[in-house]
């Protein structure tokens, strides 16, 4: 997060972002109703539950409001740089 960041969508915000950290809970919810049934930990996961593979953090340019991966903040910074 030491790297410069550029907004893609406004293209002039360069200072003002809001860091989202990505907390996954892996569950099963029953079908019908929604409730969850079953929580799983990345240790125990069901052969059929596969494990989030997203990224870490997401970023929001707090200027418009865009949310993306923090890869194209920082490609845009750069080439904005």
């Amino acid at each position: 997060m030491n790297t410069p960041y550029c907004c893609p969508n406004c293209k002039t915000n360069r200072s003002r972002f809001n860091i989202i950290k990505q907390v996954s809970q892996s569950v099963k919810l029953d079908p019908q109703t929604g409730n969850v049934m079953e929580e799983y930990s990345s240790d125990n996961l069901s052969p059929f539950h596969m494990g989030y593979s997203g990224p870490e953090y997401r970023i929001q340019c707090a200027a418009c409001g865009l949310v993306e991966d923090e890869k194209t903040f920082i490609k845009f910074g750069e080439m904005k740089g």
